[in-house]
């Protein structure tokens, strides 16, 4: 037995000087009153400092000189899709409410369905549309003005809203644009007073997500 015990320590100390060094062992009746004072709590589960688990720094790598929010050529996708949907389903909603007032004498058959579901796809296509529409030229113009000016804030916002409604509204003469832009005007400075008002009023409640 003592020639065992003596093989089986000296195999682990040969174990131990081949791995890092042969440290003594000790039992948990004497690690017991060993003072923890000064040192680092470590997880029961792994032998880390939980301490490096915590991340103070941004969870995804950027390249160097890359900004931290999408540009507008990467939000143009997804305002003009958003755009598309929300028209889609404003433009049924009302075609649903007009098909239901311009039927509502006529009993419930086939043809008065098929009249209310004609109304829905036409009102639905055409807000789509529309909005659609409004959706790329802001896009397409605020890329652009970003490009000209080199410079991305709230005056590009503001233009890209004010030529949106004038070119929309081109159509019907100059008088319509005008009111167009206008309109374009007081919307585009109303989301950048939006975006800006925690800046502007000194609060810390939290803003809306910028898309632009």
């Amino acid at each position: 037995m003592d020639n065992n015990s003596q093989g089986s320590g000296g195999f682990k100390a040969g174990l131990g000087g081949l791995f890092g060094g042969g440290a003594p062992e000790y039992s948990n009746t004497e690690l017991a009153g060993v003072p923890l004072t000064g040192m680092s709590p470590l997880s029961p589960y792994l032998n880390v400092d939980p301490r490096y688990l915590v991340q103070d720094t941004d969870e995804f790598i950027l390249p160097t000189g890359a900004n931290k929010t999408r540009g507008r050529f990467e939000l143009a996708f997804f305002t003009i899709g958003g755009s598309c949907m929300t028209g889609a389903a404003l433009g049924a909603f009302n075609g649903l409410r007009m098909g239901l007032k311009e039927t509502r004498d006529m009993p419930w058959s086939k043809p008065r369905n098929v009249q209310i579901l004609n109304m829905v796809t036409r009102q639905g296509a055409s807000w789509a549309n529309s909005l659609g529409s409004v959706a790329l030229l802001y896009s397409a113009f605020g890329v652009a003005i970003e490009k000209a000016r080199g410079a991305e804030d709230d005056i590009n916002t503001v233009a890209a809203g004010t030529l949106t409604g004038m070119l929309f509204k081109s159509s019907g003469g100059l008088r319509s644009a005008a009111r167009g832009g206008l309109v374009g005007l007081a919307a585009s400075g109303a989301y950048a007073l939006y975006n800006n008002w925690e800046h502007l009023t000194g609060s810390s409640s939290p803003s809306s997500a910028r898309l632009y």
